[in-house]
Formats: structure tokens, C-alpha cells, sequence
């Protein structure tokens, strides 16, 4: 096979793999229902389940690749979370040892790949019958599993002919064991199948052509070498899923490593308790078991560090909503003291208030609905952080003022949760609408709401509440003059039904947007005035003594 056969094979299977992986994760995420949720959640709930699960699949697949790739399309299409895919992959590393089990004892091993072509048959098949309900996206994530795996074949077969090129060394020494650790790395890499690499080792180690040493040594090269698969599988993906594969990566690399600094001694153990399991002389079963231990021993590694590393890695690629996403003000070594607590919580609603007016802005300047479910999703994370930050206050040290002004803070919260619904559906009922007619009570409508959004920002200087309210009235009037209009023009047949429904759906939710804006000014006003007037009282109290 030439060098321009096997550049241009291995280009194919990756653009195939990259291909297959978007739409997987695009299916996915259409496919998805309450039901499937339910049960990815029950399945990976603790550690011992998502281990246990990760084992499972992959023993039954025979894929560690596949497991792999599907977990960080879990996590890509937001139906895994990190702590929940991080198991099942390290459950997919022990997992994968049972083919070495298969070659060793049964001399049989089941080929995944062989599933594409149908896979891409059966999945366009339902795609095409079922193009807009839910049967098509699985059909369209089915066809993107036989895609990513047609991918991984065509890499392979661009190689097929370089393993009988590598000449194996046998030494045990330091170098040695290096070269035969890279040879392990490299195999798989070329072929994209660790199960393939472990073949090689486990045949040439039973045909004499490896020590138990030398074969254990290109295993460990042939567990850090899979990790190439998640590293391709996180290209172009959501900042969650590359620290799924981040941590499939740390794993193999941390266990590879600690198992090649055992190796003296690890492999005569090994060789022990295989005699104490009646193994037989033959190496390959060894080298079985070898596989499997040290994978157990990685998972036994990283079970006290796995919390940590999470937090580590939360830490890492981080995109931009991520990073707004975070809160600015909630400390939990502030919930200790109520009052500082309830001030942290005002200005971390406030910059929530901010953020879901950015959004009506954003909707009324036509942005398309991406823009806005990322911001909404900013919202809900702020408001889970709010909800979680409240868990922690102690309202045994909470004065009864505190205590009167917690719900009124929750109930701004809530406010602005809703303002950021509202705002998705403006755009949603935005594109709907045809350009013309041009509709005069729209634009002395949206003038007014304008005006209304500068008075009722949070994150601005409060307005006074009397002219919020004369506001409020003011856009009510407006409102209820284009909503007479519009089903003037509908009535008469100068605007299509459709038109005039998306209209008035878009106006409807716009009016509740200032309203729910207002509303949460107004609260926000109230408890200013009675924190001043608080403060005030205080310090004539502290005068006066």
C-alpha cells in the first residue's frame, strides 16, 4: 500500500468518524425523550452503576471505541452529565478486557464493524419514513453510529498491511520495555482498535515471540494508545464532552503509567495467580488476566481522586456562557452570615435580571433562537446556583427582616426565569412573521417597550416606581390598540391568519415581559427602601448609645 493509499485512507476515516459523531449526537439529541433520560439516569445514578453499566455494554459489544464515542455523544447531546459519563468510560476500560479473555480462552472475537453498512441502511431507512417525528432521529443516530464505525474500518484497513512491518523486540530492559510500550501506542493508534493491538500482543506472546514481560508492556501501550478515539470524538465538541474525554484520557494514561512502573513485579503476580487459577502454562490467558487487573487497579486509583479530578476538569474548557454562567457573588462562606448572604444573593438575581432583558433585547433585534438558548441556559444555571445557594444560608442566625425579605428575593428569581421564557418565545413568534404589512400600532408599541426595558434594568440605577408603573400603563394602551389593529387587518383579509396569530403570540409575550420585569423593579425597589431605611435606624440606634 503506497504513502498516498494510506494518507488518503486515513483522511477518509477521519472525516467518516467526525461525520458519523455529529450525527449521532444530532439524533440524539432529537431522539431523546423523557423515557430515555429516565433511563440513563437510573443506569449511571452512582458510581457502581455507571461502572457497571460501562462494563456491560462493552463486554457485550466487544467496543471499547463505542462505548467511548458513545458517552461523549451522551454528554455532547446533554443527556450525561461529567460525573455520570466519567464512570461508565472508566466501566468501558475494564470492560474492553474481556476480548482478551475471548482470544485467549475461545479464540473468538466479535467485530463490531461488521454492524455499519446495516447500521447506515436501517438508519436512513427510518430517517426517510419518519423525517419529522422521533423514529426519523433515531434512524439518523443509528446511521451515524454505522458511519463513525465505517470511519474507524476504513482507518483501520489503510494500515492493514504496516503490523507485519513492526519487528518485535524481546527485552525486558528499560528501553526495551519503552519500545515495546510505543509499539502497543502505535498499533492502536493505526488501527484505531485496541482489542486489535491486544491480538497482536496476546498471538505473539503465545507464539514465542514476546516474553509474558514484553507482551504485558505492549497491552499498557495498547490502553493509552485507545485514547486517541476520545480524542477525536471531542473535536468540535461541547466543552462537557471534552472533559469527558479528558478524563477517559487521564484515566488510561494514570493507569498505564503506574501499571508500567509495576511491571517486575506486577507480571510475576500475575503469572502466580494464574497457576492458583488453573490458567495453564500458556501465556495469552496471563496476559488476560494481567489486562484486567490493572485496569481494576486504575479504577481502585481513581475512586478517592474522582471528585477532585471532576473539579479539576469542570474547571477546564470552559466556554463563555459557562464562564457567565457561574456566579459572581455566592460564596458559601458567606451563607454563613444571613445579611451578607441575602445581599450576595440581590446582586447575583440582578445580574440574572440583566441577563434575561439582554434577551428581550436580543429577540426584539431579530437573533435567531441558538443565541437565545444559550442565554436562557445561563439564566436556569444562575437560578439553580440562587436554589442551591439558599440550601445553604443559616436561618437559625436569620433576623425576622431576613427572613420577610428571602422570598421576595426568590420571588425575583422567578420573575426573571420566566422573563427569559417569554424571551425565547418572542423569537420563536418573531420568525414567523412576515415583513410586510407594516403595521403602525406596532412600532409606537415597540417604542414603549424599549423605553420600559432602559427603566427596568436591574443592573441599572433603580427608576422610581411611580413611573414604572405609569409605564406599565402606558404600554398596556399601546398593546391593547395593536392587538385591535391586527385583528382588524385579519379580519378584513390584509393579513394572513397565520401572520397575525405570530403577531399577536409575539406581542402577548412581549407585554408579559415588561410586566414580569416591572414587577421584579418594583420588589427590588421595595427592598432597597427597607434595607436604607434598616441601615438608617441602625445607625441612630448606635448614636443615641
Amino acid at each position: 500500500m503506497n504513502v498516498w493509499a494510506i494518507a488518503g485512507g486515513l483522511l477518509g476515516g477521519i472525516g467518516l468518524f467526525l461525520l458519523g459523531m455529529g450525527l449521532m449526537a444530532d439524533g440524539l439529541k432529537l431522539a431523546a425523550g423523557p423515557a430515555l433520560e429516565r433511563i440513563l439516569a437510573y443506569s449511571t445514578k452512582t458510581r457502581m452503576r455507571g461502572l457497571a453499566s460501562g462494563i456491560l455494554v462493552t463486554a457485550m459489544v466487544q467496543s471499547s471505541s463505542a462505548v467511548t464515542v458513545a458517552a461523549i455523544g451522551f454528554v455532547n447531546a446533554g443527556l450525561l452529565t461529567l460525573g455520570q459519563s466519567m464512570w461508565v468510560l472508566f466501566g468501558a476500560n475494564v470492560g474492553t478486557t474481556m476480548t482478551g479473555w475471548l482470544v485467549a480462552l475461545v479464540g473468538l472475537k466479535f467485530k463490531i464493524e461488521v454492524l455499519a453498512l446495516p447500521l447506515i441502511g436501517i438508519g436512513m431507512a427510518l430517517r426517510l419514513s419518519g423525517e419529522r417525528n422521533r423514529r426519523g432521529a433515531l434512524g439518523q443516530a443509528l446511521a451515524g453510529f454505522g458511519v463513525l464505525f465505517l470511519g474507524i474500518d476504513m482507518m483501520k484497513e489503510a494500515f492493514s498491511g504496516m503490523s507485519a512491518d513492526f519487528k518485535l523486540p524481546e527485552g525486558e530492559g528499560v528501553g526495551d520495555t519503552l519500545v515495546q510500550v510505543l509499539i502497543g501506542i502505535a498499533l492502536t493508534v493505526l488501527m484505531q482498535s485496541s482489542s486489535a493491538s491486544l491480538t497482536i500482543a496476546l498471538t505473539a506472546a503465545q507464539g514465542g515471540l514476546l516474553t509474558a514481560q514484553g507482551a504485558a508492556a505492549m497491552v499498557i501501550g495498547a490502553n493509552i494508545g485507545t485514547t486517541v478515539t476520545a480524542l477525536i470524538a471531542s473535536i468540535g465538541a461541547t466543552p462537557n464532552a471534552k472533559r469527558a474525554a479528558a478524563a477517559h484520557i487521564l484515566f488510561n494514561i494514570l493507569t498505564g503509567g503506574v501499571a508500567l512502573l509495576l511491571l517486575p513485579w506486577l507480571v510475576p503476580a500475575i503469572g502466580a495467580a494464574g497457576d492458583a487459577l488453573e490458567l495453564g502454562s500458556a501465556p495469552a490467558a496471563k496476559l488476560a488476566l494481567f489486562h484486567t487487573a490493572f485496569n481494576l487497579l486504575g479504577v481502585m486509583l481513581i475512586w478517592p481522586i474522582a471528585d477532585r479530578m471532576t473539579r479539576f476538569l469542570e474547571e477546564r474548557f470552559r466556554a463563555a456562557e459557562e464562564d457567565e454562567a457561574r456566579p459572581r457573588y455566592l460564596d458559601t462562606n458567606v451563607a454563613a452570615v444571613p445579611a451578607l448572604a441575602l445581599d450576595a444573593l440581590e446582586r447575583e438575581v440582578r445580574r440574572m435580571g440583566g441577563i434575561a432583558l439582554r434577551m428581550m433585547r436580543e429577540a426584539l433585534a431579530g437573533a435567531d433562537g441558538s443565541k437565545l438558548a444559550v442565554d436562557q441556559q445561563i439564566v436556569a444555571r444562575l437560578n439553580q446556583a440562587v436554589a442551591d445557594f439558599i440550601s445553604h444560608i443559616n436561618r437559625a442566625g436569620m433576623s425576622p427582616d431576613s427572613a420577610r425579605r428571602l422570598p421576595h428575593i426568590l420571588r425575583v428569581a422567578r420573575y426573571y426565569e420566566t422573563v427569559a421564557e417569554l424571551s425565547a418565545e418572542v423569537a420563536s413568534a418573531k420568525h414567523e412573521i412576515q415583513p410586510l404589512p407594516q403595521i403602525e400600532a406596532d412600532s409606537a408599541f415597540l417604542d414603549q417597550v424599549k423605553r420600559m426595558l432602559e427603566r427596568i434594568d436591574p443592573e441599572e440605577k433603580l427608576a422610581d416606581g411611580g413611573d414604572i408603573a405609569s409605564g406599565v400603563q402606558s404600554m398596556e394602551g399601546d398593546y391593547q390598540i395593536l392587538k385591535a389593529e391586527l385583528l382588524e387587518e385579519g379580519a378584513q383579509g390584509r393579513l394572513p391568519v397565520a401572520d397575525m396569530d405570530a403577531r399577536l403570540r409575539a406581542a402577548s409575550a412581549i407585554r408579559r415581559v415588561v410586566q414580569q420585569a416591572a414587577k421584579a423593579v418594583r420588589l427590588l425597589g421595595a427592598e432597597a427602601s427597607a434595607s436604607g431605611a434598616d441601615q438608617s435606624s441602625l445607625r441612630a440606634t448606635q448614636s443615641e448609645s
